[in-house]
């Protein structure tokens, strides 16, 4: 929804808030169903409403639980029947430097102000365990802002009893912790109060009057802050960018002006801005977002454009180049399928508004945020939360060339007339095999990404995740792909849940990347023959029909499985019998895993 795209006007949004909402539930879309729990320190009201839009309009229709007023430790520690019975899917802690309970006075010493230090932190701990025990799901905490005003002046950072310094020092321990354990989260208050402005922020007029931690205006900044990492633990984030070239990875049209006279490089300011637009969006490669370009030119002018040699981004940094003169939102649709995502996964950045709003009118889900002035090209694209990073692993790192390769192995396909044949001549292996430790992060993020090919879209958090790995109540499989083209990394992750000689089917993914190679066929072999050897005898295999996965409607079917029902939604239930099948793969040679 426009409106609720960074840059937005938040007096605006807070004045609009319930004909926005009406507008986002009356669109039709089908949205992730989630239950937050908001734990406050101070008053959440407006926070959890103006949350709430950001939320619909990212696809998750959020469920609310909000602390009575400060009770947000009591609410953790001791958790009433209400919020038990919620049981919720993510706990968000709203506490801000209102909530640190003590603060250095200039007559402690250092070992008592390191002892307040460790009881504070202690006291968050203990909340933080509490409530991963009991819940088990991710937690969002604030860290916290700075003091509005400083005792000692500059001294305050640095000195043992400065409040800045204390609160930097307790921020340290919640990063550390946040480090160590994968299921949570820091909403970083600190930055956007800074970017907001501190003095505005932290106007005490608003905790004195509504005890409010926050300014009024500030809340839509703040809730979009925190709807970022909710969207991106629950799979809701952006894959890949679509970007224009003239006058937005560089100044000037390299066609008219010619490359010795486009603006890039650090000659000029705007040159400069350029230059570092083009370093900021380079970065985002070592994230795992894809990179490509859509622009209306030559592709020998826009190669050339690319080669510049003041120029950060080089031809060899995207994986697909339209340079042509079709429409650009079906350069993007032709983009989106070649590399098996959908448009929606896709980010567009144009400096032109028409081919922004024909883009957006054309290709439902697609972002192009409003690019003006270059000088505001890395603000715009930072703060739009579109990349929001919750987990990241070895696959990121290693994305761009996976989907580099697989273009690829597009055009080998195109010299062999039998496809069999090409499947072979990619001399693929895989490893297949029981879960390990290094892989569980990738597992889970896996989990909350695909969405195309998944037959029941279930998510699980890193928590959920190390409870399957730890019990002996699954099968679990997770397979890694690898060809004459290169690495493809961990694409397939399957999970059974046994009752008695029936495996019920939990989890069954793919990642889009590596279709129509037999991976599928590759993962059931190795499934049954796993099931032999723990004496289950049947499989039970689930659909549940989504927007988006449509593709695997009837893969039980082609698997050889029957079905034993079908409800009005569509969903369906399918079985087979272990000691009837016959292995399927005949193109991947598959491996245990040698680290186990």
């Amino acid at each position: 929804m426009k409106e609720l795209e960074y840059p937005f006007d938040s007096a605006f949004i807070m004045k609009k808030r319930k004909s926005i909402k009406r507008t986002l539930l009356s669109d039709g879309t089908k949205r992730l169903k989630k239950k937050i729990a908001v734990l406050g320190g101070s008053t959440t009201n407006d926070i959890v409403s103006i949350m709430e839009l950001f939320l619909l309009d990212a696809g998750i229709e959020p469920e609310f639980y909000q602390s009575e007023y400060a009770q947000y430790w009591q609410d953790a520690m001791f958790p009433s029947e209400e919020l038990a019975g919620f049981a919720p899917d993510i706990v968000f802690i709203h506490t801000t430097n209102r909530n640190i309970t003590e603060f250095p006075q200039m007559t402690d010493s250092p070992e008592a102000v390191n002892a307040m230090l460790d009881k504070e932190f202690d006291r968050y701990k203990q909340m933080w365990q509490a409530l991963s025990s009991r819940f088990s799901c991710p937690i969002i905490q604030n860290n916290f802002e700075m003091p509005l005003f400083r005792l000692m002046g500059n001294k305050d950072c640095s000195d043992y009893r400065g409040r800045e310094n204390f609160i930097n020092r307790l921020n340290t321990r919640f990063y550390e912790y946040s480090a160590n354990n994968g299921s949570f989260y820091i909403n970083d208050i600190n930055y956007i109060s800074a970017s907001y402005g501190l003095k505005e922020w932290s106007n005490p007029l608003f905790w004195n009057m509504y005890k409010y931690a926050l300014c009024f205006e500030a809340i839509p900044e703040f809730a979009f802050n925190t709807a970022n990492i909710i969207k991106s633990v629950f799979g809701k984030n952006k894959k890949a960018l679509a970007l224009d070239l003239d006058n937005t990875l560089w100044g000037g049209v390299v066609g008219d002006d010619g490359v010795e006279h486009i603006q890039i490089g650090q000659e000029t300011g705007v040159a400069q801005s350029y230059y570092e637009f083009q370093n900021y969006i380079k970065a985002h490669k070592d994230l795992g977002i894809l990179l490509t370009v859509c622009s209306k030119n030559d592709e020998e002018n826009a190669l050339a454009g690319l080669k510049h040699p003041e120029g950060v981004l080089k031809p060899e940094d995207f994986i697909i180049i339209k340079a042509n003169w079709e429409n650009k939102d079906r350069n993007i649709a032709e983009t989106a399928n070649e590399l098996s995502i959908l448009p929606e996964s896709i980010v567009f950045v144009d400096d032109n508004p028409a081919e922004r709003e024909i883009v957006k009118a054309q290709l439902a889900g697609v972002k192009a945020p409003v690019m003006d002035g270059v000088e505001n090209y890395i603000q715009t694209l930072d703060r739009s939360g579109f990349f929001e990073v919750t987990t990241f692993s070895e696959d990121d790192l290693k994305r761009n060339e996976m989907y580099k390769a697989n273009v690829q192995r597009a055009s080998n396909l195109a010299s062999f007339e039998n496809y069999s044949d090409y499947l072979l001549s990619l001399e693929m292996n895989a490893v297949i095999d029981d879960f390990i430790p290094m892989y569980i992060q990738r597992i889970t993020q896996l989990s909350n990404k695909s969405n195309q090919f998944n037959v029941t879209t279930k998510r699980y958090t890193p928590a959920e995740m190390e409870a399957v790995f730890a019990s002996s109540d699954y099968i679990r499989l997770y397979g890694k792909l690898t060809d004459k083209f290169g690495d493809n990394g961990v694409v397939s992750v399957v999970i059974g849940k046994k009752d008695g000689t029936v495996l019920n089917m939990d989890l069954w993914l793919m990642s889009c990347r590596v279709l129509k190679r037999d991976m599928e066929f590759a993962m059931l072999d190795t499934l049954v023959q796993k099931c032999r050897e723990q004496g289950i005898e049947t499989i039970k295999g689930y659909y549940y029909p989504t927007a988006k996965n449509n593709m695997v409607r009837e893969l039980y079917k082609t698997f050889g499985f029957d079905k034993i029902s079908e409800d009005e939604n569509g969903n369906t239930v399918w079985q087979m019998t272990v000691a009837d099948y016959e292995n399927k793969n005949h193109v991947i040679t598959v491996h245990p895993n040698s680290e186990q």
